[in-house]
């Protein structure tokens, strides 16, 4: 006999249909890759369904989630689970339908990962400085830093491509 497989719980299945698009986003702005960053997600929820948390609302829930696919994403990359860069080929980016919003997420996404995480948090899930604090596990001056030099490298790309 077969032993038998937890089957999530419709409660499960909810907190899956609301946050699994935004955190394969951020996944997929540490990893790069599509399949990683499918795999990351469902790593999250697999630890959501172990660990059975307690939250005491629905933002502290998400905070948590975020900060586990992060923090896994993080182990991933620390630990040479990938022993090369991350390129832009082959990587399906967040799309959009206007080409100068594509163009910009794709420079986030050149961005290196510690600038892309705090720059993603920030300015496409509309994240506090002190919440990107708390999910990341630095310090809220150490957030304003990598914000400012992502813009810095932000703006230096934007500019090389206007004069060419």
């Amino acid at each position: 006999m077969q032993p038998s497989v937890p089957k999530p719980s419709d409660h499960v299945m909810n907190i899956y249909e609301t946050y699994a698009d935004t955190l394969f986003r951020i996944a997929m702005v540490h990893l790069g890759r599509r399949e990683d960053a499918e795999e990351a997600t469902q790593d999250t929820f697999i630890k959501l369904i172990e660990k059975a948390p307690t939250f005491n609302d629905a933002e502290h829930q998400k905070a948590w989630l975020i900060r586990v696919i992060t923090n896994h994403c993080k182990s991933l990359l620390g630990r040479g689970w990938r022993k090369r860069e991350v390129k832009l080929e082959g990587v399906e980016p967040l799309m959009t339908d206007n080409p100068e919003d594509q163009a910009l997420i794709e420079l986030v996404l050149s961005l290196p990962v510690k600038y892309r995480a705090v720059v993603h948090l920030y300015y496409y899930e509309d994240y506090p400085i002190r919440a990107i604090s708390e999910i990341l596990q630095i310090s809220e001056s150490a957030v304003k830093m990598r914000l400012q030099r992502g813009r810095q490298l932000l703006k230096l790309e934007l500019e090389g491509e206007e004069h060419p």
